[in-house]
């Protein structure tokens, strides 16, 4: 069964997307790929993700302006840039990559852009960013196979993640010192987490 969002989120995802070009992320050989629905390689084996997905993700992820973004797998930055639009001048959204390109071409590509927001190089060993948590909103970029309760354990109170889990995207809240776990109707295909 589909998670149900409210009409106000959808129209902010919408803005997004109307304000945030994909093709501004894309490297330039693949740039004229940007209105396919569809996953692009941009390279080091990583994907930019296929845009009806990403919306579904955004709206399921419910950013609201003032919020504290992680954005793990943030890849070319597209999903950094709409992720700052949401949480807007107020809020503070970090993406976390482990290709050490993606990140400067993410950094780049947000400098060029004008957006507000900053990408830092993974750690080995580490998911997500536990020395800046925690974080009001989650947003997972690549398919783990299991539950990632490292980062669950960085969702401050009325904290959500959403992160694709075996193909099924997942939403995971933290209320009142409680996680909750549901699963959206659909079948999802991301590149795996790497953990190198």
């Amino acid at each position: 069964m589909s998670i149900q969002v409210s009409d106000e989120t959808r129209r902010s995802v919408r803005d997004a997307f109307a304000v945030i070009e994909r093709a501004d992320f894309l490297p330039d050989a693949v740039r004229h790929l940007a209105d396919a629905d569809r996953p692009v390689m941009i390279g080091w084996d990583a994907t930019n993700s296929q845009p009806s997905t990403v919306f579904r993700m955004l709206e399921l992820l419910a950013v609201r302006p003032g919020d504290r973004v992680l954005d793990v797998g943030s890849g070319s930055a597209w999903t950094t840039a709409l992720l700052a639009h949401l949480a807007g001048e107020e809020g503070r959204v970090i993406g976390v990559e482990r290709v050490p390109e993606l990140v400067e071409f993410g950094r780049d590509r947000l400098a060029a852009a004008g957006v507000i927001a900053r990408i830092e190089r993974a750690s080995a060993g580490v998911l997500g960013l536990p020395a800046s948590a925690p974080f009001d909103r989650i947003l997972v970029s690549a398919d783990f196979a299991w539950m990632p309760d490292a980062l669950v354990d960085q969702l401050g109170e009325g904290g959500r993640m959403v992160a694709p889990i075996a193909g099924v995207m997942t939403v995971v809240d933290r209320r009142d010192g409680r996680v909750r776990r549901r699963q959206d109707a659909g079948l999802y295909t991301f590149v795996p987490l790497r953990e190198d």
